[in-house]
């Protein structure tokens, strides 16, 4: 039996998390399956993937659409298969229509014209916002069959979805969308959220310091039962969900297929920087109003910490920039909320799609990869010497960031250089 002729992939925002995670699961690949591996993003690269299928292009979808398309004329006609995964974030609500209804509209009028009738499937990744989750308490779970709320015309996953309804009904191409929830996962960038990244400058900062971490949200959300995205399956869902032809023109929440609390996840993630958080029991926020409460905002707590985080690379390794990836304002969010914002995956299951995956595990992954990539310490480094004695490890700068060096030996010989962020 012959072969399908091999997909050709375009994936925007390959600098985030979800962009970057498509890119690494989709090489992983055959060639046989994906000949050609198409990536964007409006900033410069920021890894380098050592396989020649993978071509960059630099976009920024904000530009009109006709200066996109005479960018992407050479790359991309014969694309089968587009991934939008860009988003531009700020913490004011209000604002994020104006930023990302443009953004996606641009990327699909363009790839719509350039790959043409060689366009096979749109993918579209939005969101839990979907189900006005960010505002105040709804239907749990999440799900699917959840009608629109009133939005006011603020929200843009509507927008976005609305937009590539109507062009797909002209076409012969199909669309899915994908709904993460908070997303856990490595990115070679400053990303505007980030969970992952920001728990941990905090929890190694309080190390230093000699502080013992508090829960930065509420009484209610820290004993209450959460889900999170590991942008590893979120990446193997949307290939799943574009490459099959019966879950064409569906939409399918993501989530790890566990849950967990945040009393334990916040107890286990210290427990694996070498940091013992007990039960937090004095509460100045309980939560039991139904409105964002915080015991403090991280970003204040964030502004005099810099040098703290320095002197932990200084010690352990790490980049001095990694402070600044910090997302401090949309964990504050996070971690805020006074209601359950869990999601279903029924009806991904019920068409097929069997992934699970144990979310500790993934923040347990997720640290290690930002080790390897010299944006964070590793947790051996961290247990190995002792917080706030003033012992420092011998270390060498590469690319701005400080590698932990033994006493012995040329640091030169042990250092390997890393892509900077």
């Amino acid at each position: 039996m012959a072969l399908a002729p091999p997909k050709v992939a375009f994936i925007t925002g390959c600098n985030g998390v979800s962009g970057n995670a498509l890119v690494e699961y989709l090489l992983r690949r055959p060639k046989e399956e994906w000949s050609r591996i198409m990536v964007t993003s409006r900033s410069p690269l920021k890894n380098f993937w050592q396989d020649p299928r993978v071509e960059f292009v630099a976009i920024d979808f904000l530009e009109p659409v006709d200066v996109i398309i005479q960018k992407m004329l050479p790359f991309c006609q014969g694309v089968t298969h587009a991934y939008f995964t860009s988003y531009v974030h700020t913490d004011n609500f209000m604002r994020l229509r104006d930023l990302n209804v443009p953004l996606f509209e641009n990327f699909l009028t363009a790839v719509d014209t350039v790959a043409g009738e060689s366009l096979q499937r749109v993918c579209l990744q939005t969101g839990g916002k979907n189900y006005g989750c960010h505002l105040g308490p709804v239907e749990v779970p999440l799900h699917e069959g959840m009608s629109r709320y009133d939005d006011h015309g603020l929200n843009f996953y509507y927008s976005q979805e609305d937009f590539m309804f109507r062009l797909q009904a002209q076409r012969k191409w199909s669309w899915n969308v994908i709904r993460p929830g908070g997303i856990i996962g490595f990115t070679p960038g400053k990303n505007g959220m980030s969970e992952a990244i920001t728990l941990a400058l905090y929890i190694l900062v309080c190390k230093e310091l000699g502080e013992t971490p508090r829960f930065p949200g509420n009484k209610y959300f820290y004993n209450a039962v959460d889900d999170n995205s590991y942008a590893v399956s979120l990446a193997d869902m949307s290939v799943w969900a574009s490459t099959h032809e019966h879950t064409k023109n569906e939409a399918f929440n993501h989530a790890n297929g566990d849950t967990f609390v945040w009393k334990y996840l916040f107890r286990d993630i210290g427990r694996y920087w070498g940091v013992e958080i007990p039960e937090q029991t004095s509460w100045p926020e309980l939560g039991d109003k139904g409105v964002y409460a915080n015991e403090f905002k991280m970003a204040n707590w964030a502004e005099d910490k810099k040098a703290v985080w320095e002197k932990v690379c200084d010690k352990y390794g790490g980049s001095r920039e990694a402070f600044d990836w910090g997302t401090w304002g949309f964990f504050d969010w996070s971690i805020g909320k006074a209601w359950p914002t869990i999601s279903s995956i029924s009806k991904a299951r019920k068409f097929g799609w069997n992934r699970y995956d144990h979310t500790f595990e993934t923040w347990v992954e997720t640290f290690k990869t930002f080790a390897n990539a010299g944006v964070l310490p590793g947790e051996h480094m961290v247990k190995a010497l002792p917080n706030g004695t003033g012992s420092t490890a011998i270390g060498v700068k590469v690319n701005g960031t400080t590698k932990p060096q033994s006493n012995h030996g040329n640091p030169e010989e042990e250092a390997s250089p890393i892509v900077a962020a």
